[in-house]
């Protein structure tokens, strides 16, 4: 069993900074990607930012610039920094983890980011 537990979101005003925290625990062996996706209401999910094994980091278009992914393997724990901070960017963020020789991705329960104008 794997838990994901997301820490660091709240309220902030449009140009300030967050950073994001979610810890890996469980029955985990190697790590293949970590991630962070975000929902807002009568959006789809869509996947922020992510960070492979090798360290390989992606972003989608809106954040780049802005956020930057990070993790700590000693602590199975990946972060997310986000600067610049827009109204755009509110949403429900969600820890996501892949696992080598898992066929199911891990999320977490989400942390709520509001950024007011």
């Amino acid at each position: 069993q794997v838990q994901l537990v997301e820490s660091g979101g709240g309220l902030v005003q449009a140009g300030g900074s967050l950073r994001l925290s979610c810890a890996a625990s469980g029955s985990i062996f190697s790590i293949s990607a970590m991630g962070w996706y975000r929902q807002a209401p009568g959006n789809e999910r869509e996947l922020v930012a992510s960070i492979i094994r090798g360290g390989s980091t992606n972003y989608v278009d809106s954040v780049k610039g802005r956020f930057t992914i990070s993790r700590d393997n000693a602590k199975n724990t990946v972060y997310l920094q986000m600067n610049s901070l827009k109204p755009e960017d509110t949403a429900v963020y969600y820890c996501w983890v892949a696992l080598l020789g898992r066929v199911r991705d891990y999320w977490g329960k989400g942390t709520p980011v509001t950024v007011s104008s």
